[in-house]
């Protein structure tokens, strides 16, 4: 197993992270300013790094009562063999724990600072990965999803 260091982002840039995102073929297609605001906006944010390398972050966001654990993105080359698409990070096969111990670094930081719940939104084998978390799957749930770009201001309106 890779030596692997944990982080709380402080020594991350946006530039870095923006890199990070293109080489795991991420389609954010932000601009680092929008990736810096990103982050200050965060609640808790998470690096692992090998060797000074980004090779992971997952983060947080919340608001005092609520908390998501909105990213957990891990290189495909440190998942393991059953790590099938290798794109946007996903976690496909989380052989070494590192993805889940930065998930853990997020959910931990969330409770201690007083949220209640955590929600999570997952794609594909990430729902494997969030359930051994300790996540469930609530009855009736529907994840929906608004794009700026898709956005006419006329939502609700008759």
């Amino acid at each position: 197993m890779p030596e692997v260091a944990y982080g709380d982002g402080q020594n991350t840039t946006a530039e870095e992270l923006t890199e990070f995102y293109a080489r795991l073929r991420h389609p954010i297609h932000a601009a680092p300013a929008h990736v810096q605001r990103m982050m200050a906006n965060s609640a808790v944010f998470v690096t692992a790094r090998v060797d000074g390398g980004l090779i992971g972050v997952a983060r947080g966001v919340c608001d005092g009562l609520r908390g998501y654990l909105t990213e957990c993105k891990l290189d495909p080359a440190y998942q393991g063999p059953a790590a099938i698409t290798r794109t946007d990070g996903r976690i496909e096969h989380d052989l070494h724990g590192i993805a889940a111990e930065m998930a853990k670094r997020v959910l931990r930081k969330m409770f201690e600072d007083g949220v209640c719940r955590v929600d999570v939104l997952a794609w594909g084998t990430e729902v494997d990965f969030v359930e051994e978390l300790g996540f469930k799957r609530p009855g009736g749930l529907v994840g929906l999803t608004l794009v700026a770009e898709e956005w006419s201001g006329q939502a609700g309106s008759a």
